[in-house]
């Protein structure tokens, strides 16, 4: 098969120009680029049969781009969505008119603010807007707000709470959405556990709700004044969850925690819970067993290491309340993960069975929460 005369002169003379990115639109037959000028057009006129000859204009795109006409389909057999396009050259896989092409720039490790955007005007979708938004240099660039208001509008029409999650997730880095959308996101988590999961994973110290303080906090807080100075891991975190914020966020654990909508929010929640409170973790390169946790904190508290009984010894009324820090300390995903691999169950059933981890829990949140 043979290009058309008047595609062949068209196309020759488009890549003449510095293409910054190109696409195909397979419905209408018509081919973009992106140049520093604009947007550039050229209507396609097949020969045969249309998916032969758009085989034979990605391969003339390939040959120019990669030097290599015929090396496009082993090319793009080792294209991958799992961030390994490391290559100098990604810039130039925006030039292949293939949507994987594309995909692998929006995952690779080398992107940048400005190749977000040619990925962006070669592609939109919400995967790709949320893996781009993982890197910094995009999150902070001009870029950022663009993809972040793109997976506000159209995170209603999510069905998938793993997608939703991330999403909120990600939109909620600094800079990226005003108050208001904000606010219009935390109202959603108010009756979806899938919001409230992203919330708190992305803003534990900062959710957007008026919290008071536990009741006792303003008497603790000067004893610990000098352990805080000091830098005391302990009485940092014990400090952090009596404070007004982190009330907030016992308070959004425990709702979350008592209904999650299915395995994706409970194993975000159990992350989250890993994250926050994982700093006073006796080992991190042990995984407890949820019947473990308890032993191991009473073990902590019996032979206490210098920090933790100097923290002790200024606010020894607090040892329960240092015991379920010590006990979260323990917990994560993989507390929940042997019993989430063995069941498809969501909704209730699935709480039911997550009752053994989440229960105990939800005990020493409970007790961060109440002064005795």
């Amino acid at each position: 098969m043979e290009f058309s005369s008047e595609d062949a002169l068209r196309l020759n003379v488009l890549l003449t120009h510095e293409l910054q990115a190109v696409r195909i639109d397979e419905n209408t037959f018509t081919l973009y680029a992106l140049t520093e000028k604009g947007e550039a057009r050229v209507a396609l006129h097949p020969t045969g049969r249309k998916e032969q000859y758009l085989r034979l204009v990605r391969e003339m795109l390939s040959g120019h781009a990669l030097g290599s006409p015929g090396g496009y389909p082993q090319f793009i057999q080792r294209w991958t969505r799992m961030g390994q396009n490391s290559g100098d050259n990604i810039d130039k896989l925006l030039l292949l008119g293939e949507e994987e092409a594309v995909i692998s720039v929006a995952y690779s490790p080398r992107l940048t603010d400005e190749l977000a955007r040619r990925a962006w005007w070669c592609m939109q979708s919400g995967d790709n807007a949320r893996r781009m938004l993982e890197r910094p240099c995009v999150a902070k660039g001009t870029m950022g707000p663009v993809l972040a208001e793109y997976l506000v509008e159209h995170l209603p029409f999510e069905t998938s709470p793993h997608h939703i999650i991330d999403t909120v997730r990600i939109v909620l880095q600094p800079g990226l959405i005003g108050g208001q959308v904000l606010q219009r996101l935390w109202g959603r988590a108010k009756s979806d556990s899938s919001y409230y999961a992203g919330f708190i994973a992305a803003l534990p110290d900062a959710l957007p709700v008026q919290a008071a303080a536990r009741s006792d906090w303003s008497g603790v807080k000067p004893a610990l004044a000098p352990l805080l100075a000091a830098g005391n891991r302990y009485a940092m975190q014990l400090a952090r969850v009596l404070d007004a914020p982190g009330q907030a966020f016992l308070f959004a654990c425990d709702d979350v925690l008592r209904h999650p909508a299915d395995q994706d929010v409970a194993r975000s929640v159990f992350r989250t819970i890993d994250s926050y409170f994982g700093m006073l973790r006796q080992d991190s390169s042990r995984e407890l067993k949820p019947e473990e946790v308890l032993d191991q904190a009473d073990t902590r508290l019996s032979s206490p290491d210098t920090d933790l009984a100097e923290l002790l010894a200024v606010v020894p009324a607090l040892r329960p309340e240092i015991r379920s820090l010590l006990m979260l300390s323990e917990v994560g995903e993989f507390s929940v993960a042997p019993i989430l691999v063995r069941t498809t169950a969501i909704g209730s059933l699935m709480r039911r069975k997550l009752e053994p981890v989440s229960e105990p829990v939800l005990e020493q949140i409970a007790a961060l929460r109440s002064a005795s």
